[in-house]
């Protein structure tokens, strides 16, 4: 399979997705930037190298922003986008095709701005605990999956810069990077399964763990 160019797609060659994670499919991987990645592992390195380098601008804008400002899809968007800049022309745009996971597309910007509605309202009066919350908010978000791909990573970012923003520390997440390793990412599936029927429990203690 090839696409357009000189670069061949990397479809057939970037490997399997981690358990859970939603298949890049062509129309996603015209979108590649890097025209070196050939591997899951490539992908894996830009993708963390583009993440690496968003960090900082995140944390300095959730402390200036503050945690309800935060909360918007404005700024989900614009974290989406600096996160993964770097890899994928479409980042930081909203998901246009069906997936294995989240809303269809047309309900993405009503189901997130609901999702962040929440999540504000949880804020201002303390409805969970404060780690609860933060659980809350990625996995609101991850059920949606507004993105083609990333939304876990973006996510959890945003839960961790919500805690930062209220004072707290952020999530280790199992002190692992959930789309290499298989133990960790079943455990934390299995979690986010478990929230799905109402118990954040396990999600919770595995975003702390």
């Amino acid at each position: 399979m090839t696409g357009t160019g000189d670069r061949p797609f990397v479809l057939q060659t970037v490997g399997p997705e981690p358990a859970g994670a939603t298949p890049l499919e062509e129309e996603d991987l015209e979108g590649l930037i890097p025209a070196f990645v050939a591997t899951r592992a490539d992908l894996n390195l830009v993708e963390f190298e583009s993440i690496s380098r968003a960090l900082p601008w995140a944390r300095r804008e959730a402390r200036r922003r503050g945690a309800v400002e935060i909360l918007e899809p404005d700024f989900l968007f614009s974290l989406h986008r600096r996160m993964f800049r770097d890899v994928w022309k479409w980042a930081g745009t909203q998901r246009r095709r069906e997936t294995n996971i989240g809303v269809a597309p047309h309900q993405i910007a009503s189901q997130t701005r609901a999702a962040l509605d929440d999540a504000r309202f949880w804020h201002e009066h303390e409805t969970f605990p404060l780690d609860e919350r933060a659980a809350r908010i990625h996995f609101r978000l991850v059920s949606i999956h507004p993105f083609a791909n990333g939304n876990g990573r973006c996510t959890r970012l945003l839960a961790d810069l919500y805690l930062e923003a209220c004072g707290g520390a952020p999530f280790t997440w199992g002190r692992s990077r959930l789309g290499d390793l298989d133990d960790p990412r079943q455990t934390y599936l299995g979690a986010i399964m478990t929230a799905d029927a109402g118990d954040f429990g396990p999600l919770v203690a595995f975003a702390l763990s």
